[in-house]
């Protein structure tokens, strides 16, 4: 598993260190721009609004003579944090996406840009989105109002890394609407610091939540895995959300059956008679009733190494490895199970897939709690459960 996991450790890395890279030693004096960057434009249009089968008002704005514009919109630079002399090149960027009508309200893209400096490439994220709607009975007192659109663009590490997070940056618009208020006509500063903030509140949770854990990842592996209920004593606000987040995007839901999830959730609980506690009062965290098992203790190295690139991004590589890993171990179970319904060697190949893969334990709860009203692949869990049980003692 982690030879095949470092070759892609290695080649995020290098694809990192690629679209980093600079040219000539004259180039080199107008610097990169940071990869934290974002831009925030207001459009306006017909041609989209029309597609959405949104109606336009009409109205220009006054902003095309600053803008780029094309028969049918303009945009116009609302709040950046990218150098002036960069800035331009990434609004021609977007005015050409605008043009072809590939941007669908409330669902973002990632691109690469290229920006100022030949060579240099950034992951882009950028997204159309509409403000929020007044209130129906403010609504009926202004019938003409029409909520106003906006483009925003988060820029940073490279275009493969940016995609990892692409629904996490959608739901992140999402957050920005409640942020503009509808009556001012300028940005406050509450809606600034949360554009700027997106990068540590998007990207960096996952490494912040390996930095605090190092080996003690493992039970928090093992935890989201299992879908075993999580409990945070003494934690701030932050950490809370990293926890969450890393148990959220590492967990399984989505890819196994909701029901078997819920049903694990509830086998875990009563097996246990108690959730995982993670006590944040002291210097370092503290788990009680954790548990673990070979395949995420494998990962967690797999992690720690990840923490030597300093590169955020990894992170959620390996986090997407890792659930395909735990995925593709299932499926062989309950192929092997399969099998093992008419083949007695099939039944000693599912032993003895499950006491080498490391995660036994799980993957048989998982098959467990789905085949339950199956009584032919039951009646092979329930001889699995006795092997297991027979060698552990």
């Amino acid at each position: 598993m982690l030879p095949s996991l470092q070759e892609s450790l290695d080649g995020d890395e290098k694809e990192l260190e690629s679209s980093e890279e600079s040219g000539s030693a004259e180039e080199r004096r107008l610097e990169p721009p940071p990869s934290r960057h974002y831009c925030l434009y207001s459009y306006c249009g017909s041609r989209l609004t029309q597609h959405r089968g949104d109606s336009d008002d009409g109205r220009s704005s006054g902003l095309n003579a600053e803008t780029p514009s094309g028969d049918d919109f303009s945009l116009s630079l609302v709040d950046t944090n990218l150098p002036s002399e960069v800035e331009p090149e990434l609004r021609g960027f977007i005015a050409k996406r605008l043009s072809k009508g590939a941007f669908f309200e409330g669902l973002g893209n990632v691109a690469s840009v290229e920006l100022r400096i030949p060579g240099y490439r950034v992951g882009c994220y950028y997204c159309l989105f509409q403000q929020e709607k007044l209130l129906p009975e403010i609504a009926a007192v202004e019938p003409e109002y029409h909520p106003s659109e906006y483009v925003v663009c988060f820029l940073g590490g490279s275009e493969k890394g940016l995609e990892l997070f692409r629904l996490e940056l959608d739901k992140y618009v999402q957050g920005l609407k409640n942020h503009l208020d509808c009556e001012e006509k300028s940005l406050g500063n509450d809606v600034k610091s949360y554009l700027n903030s997106w990068y540590e509140d998007v990207v960096c949770p996952i490494q912040r939540v390996v930095l605090l854990f190092q080996e003690k990842l493992t039970f928090l592996l093992h935890a989201a895995l299992s879908d075993t209920p999580v409990e945070l004593k003494e934690s701030d606000e932050k950490t809370k959300r990293d926890i969450n987040r890393f148990l959220s995007v590492a967990s399984l839901q989505g890819l196994i059956h909701e029901g078997t999830m819920t049903s694990l959730c509830l086998a875990m609980t009563e097996e246990q008679h108690k959730s995982v506690i993670i006590d944040c009062s002291g210097p370092q965290p503290q788990f009680h009733n954790a548990g673990s098992n070979r395949f995420c203790e494998d990962w967690m190295q797999a992690f720690l190494h990840g923490a030597e690139a300093g590169n955020p991004f990894l992170f959620r590589q390996v986090l997407e490895n890792f659930k395909l890993k735990a995925i593709q171990d299932t499926n062989n179970l309950k192929r092997f199970i399969r099998q093992a319904e008419m083949n007695h060697y099939a039944l000693f190949k599912c032993y003895m897939f499950l006491k080498n893969c490391g995660s036994g334990d799980i993957l048989l709860k998982i098959v467990k709690v789905e085949h339950e009203e199956m009584p032919e692949a039951k009646s092979v869990v329930a001889v699995l459960e006795e092997f297991m049980r027979e060698a552990l003692d």
